[in-house]
């Protein structure tokens, strides 16, 4: 533990703001890392390209030395907390926010409990609000342009606001017997983001949690079963597929099924008419249903 690392760290781009600074930062290692550090300041990091290689992070003061779990793209690093990292990465270029615990008071609070579900989800940070702050926040700093340091100032406010928010959220499933409003948000995020359809065990990683946890508390939640949700959406993303002119096949295989007649039935079943004749309905295609024999003439 402690190597030297061999490290290689470039400021490519800096700016002040009323809460700590932010900068672009490019950082090469030249061999695998294994170090110990307590940050002075609160310490959050996006990845700006593609993780070279794996990262692991652990809190020794909370979890034993033995205990890590791993590091995502982008991660919170609380000030105060000894944490032990361990990486292959060789190279990366990232945004990095170092905020004062005296300038974040009034968000994060002067004594937030750093549970083991809150330090867990530290590390591997899920947010889309984050996210697109802090990469229009290096948008700016790369290419300043009129009012950029006061833009970057109120973004950085906002991001605090947000990681606080975040925070916070972590543990509200623990007094409702549900899930927490982080974890169905990431839920939803992962359903749209137009990759496969996941699977229990996926979503159960995803929220750092077993699927049995996981099921019983999405039901909690949402009152219905997690599997019907998934089902739902995937019924929804096939109508909005096939209302777009897709084919029926080419639905099929993109929501996961092996053949189109399986999509076909399961879409009958679902929504009680075949994708073809939803496809034709959709695009105005479909004739007007005949009226019945006994109609009243108009």
């Amino acid at each position: 533990m402690d190597q030297p690392s061999q490290e290689v760290i470039a400021i490519e781009g800096e700016m002040a703001t009323s809460i700590g600074p932010v900068r672009l930062v490019r950082t090469l290692w030249g061999q695998p890392i294994d170090k110990s550090a307590t940050t002075d300041a609160h310490h959050l990091q996006l990845s700006l390209m593609p993780m070279s290689g794996r990262a692991e992070g652990g809190f020794p003061d909370h979890w034993g030395p033995h205990r890590f779990e791993p590091i995502g793209e982008m991660f919170f690093l609380p000030a105060g907390e000894r944490i032990r990292t361990r990486s292959n990465c060789r190279h990366q270029n990232a945004i990095m926010c170092h905020f004062p615990p005296d300038a974040v008071t009034d968000w994060l609070g002067a004594d937030m409990a750093w549970t083991d579900s809150r330090l867990i989800g530290m590390l591997d940070l899920h947010n889309a609000n984050l996210r697109r702050l802090l990469f229009r926040m290096g948008e700016e700093i790369r290419s300043p342009g009129f009012g950029t340091p006061m833009l970057v100032d109120l973004m950085a406010r906002q991001v605090v606001v947000e990681l606080a928010r975040h925070v916070l959220d972590i543990d509200g499933d623990q007094a409702t017997g549900g899930l927490a409003p982080w974890r169905l948000r990431l839920i939803d995020e992962r359903l749209a983001d137009g990759a496969a359809v996941p699977t229990l065990e996926e979503l159960a990683a995803l929220c750092h949690m077993s699927v049995r946890h996981l099921t019983r508390a999405f039901r909690i939640s949402r009152g219905r079963s997690i599997g019907s949700y998934v089902a739902d959406h995937r019924v929804a993303e096939a109508r909005n597929l096939l209302a777009a002119g897709v084919t029926v096949k080419e639905v099929a295989f993109a929501m996961g099924f092996t053949a189109p007649s399986n999509f076909a039935a399961a879409f009958r079943r679902a929504t009680g008419e075949t994708p073809r004749d939803y496809r034709q309905r959709a695009s105005g295609k479909q004739p007007a249903p005949l009226k019945p024999l006994n109609a009243q003439a108009g």
